[in-house]
């Protein structure tokens, strides 16, 4: 396959996986990052502080964190580089994904969409600030920390994509649902037929066998006088032939 080949394969399968609920979860995604930015601007420029749950989630003074999601490697002199050069990787990577994944993959491309709103978010906040703004304060018991909306998408979306993709989706590990086991089983047969669709001499022959019913190879029909492939077709030379020979037989 030449490269001009590949890039028309790519945009055309590109083309076909963006429909109408690709292009609703790329409103949502907007949404999201609109959401994280205008939150982070409020919280920092009125002062917010207040209660939602009780002992569980409260927003609170904002912190600048110059390290990554829930402050780990904050105060460090690598940790901004470092997490700016990752986004700017797992940008294009989350995009290339999304626009190759075909459109019955709806909930794994919601969670790509979700975490894709989530790192930009944060990257804006690292290339304009030189930080991330956190005012949400979470308590779980075991654990405590603050953050903000852009890590809350971030790990929400990449939670469920592993979920998704070990028990749920057509390319499940681990699948344990009716629908996914469908998706598989279908996924093999499709392969079938892909691997059966092609005659090792290069003729296509058609995906069910009962199709080859009208197609017509007789015995006079030899490399160059195989029939396009048309089926009741017969070689017009053949059957001129034919009736040349069957004149013959009532002359004689």
């Amino acid at each position: 396959m030449s490269v001009k080949d590949f890039f028309v394969k790519t945009g055309r399968r590109i083309k076909s996986n963006f429909g109408w609920k690709s292009a609703l979860f790329l409103v949502i995604c907007i949404g999201m990052l609109a959401t994280d930015l205008l939150t982070k601007h409020f919280a920092e420029a009125d002062g917010w502080q207040f209660t939602v749950i009780p002992g569980f989630i409260e927003v609170v003074e904002v912190i600048h964190n110059d390290g990554a999601s829930l402050g780990m490697g904050g105060g460090t002199a690598w940790a901004m580089p470092l997490f700016i050069t990752l986004t700017f990787i797992a940008v294009p990577i989350f995009i290339a994904v999304i626009l190759m994944l075909p459109e019955r993959a709806a909930l794994l491309k919601f969670c790509l969409y979700m975490a894709l709103a989530g790192a930009i978010g944060n990257l804006v906040d690292r290339l304009a600030f030189g930080y991330v703004r956190d005012f949400i304060g979470m308590n779980f018991g075991f654990v405590s920390f603050v953050c903000n909306f852009a890590d809350v998408w971030l790990m929400v979306g990449l939670v469920l994509a592993i979920i998704d993709l070990l028990f749920l989706s057509e390319w499940a590990v681990f699948p344990l649902t009716k629908k996914a086991r469908a998706a598989q089983a279908e996924r093999r047969k499709q392969e079938e037929r892909d691997k059966l669709g092609a005659d090792p001499d290069g003729f296509d022959l058609p995906a069910d066998p009962s199709d080859l019913a009208g197609y017509h190879v007789g015995p006079h029909c030899d490399e160059e006088n195989v029939n396009d492939g048309e089926p009741g077709q017969h070689d017009e030379d053949s059957v001129s032939e034919s009736e040349d020979e069957k004149a013959e037989d009532k002359n004689e």
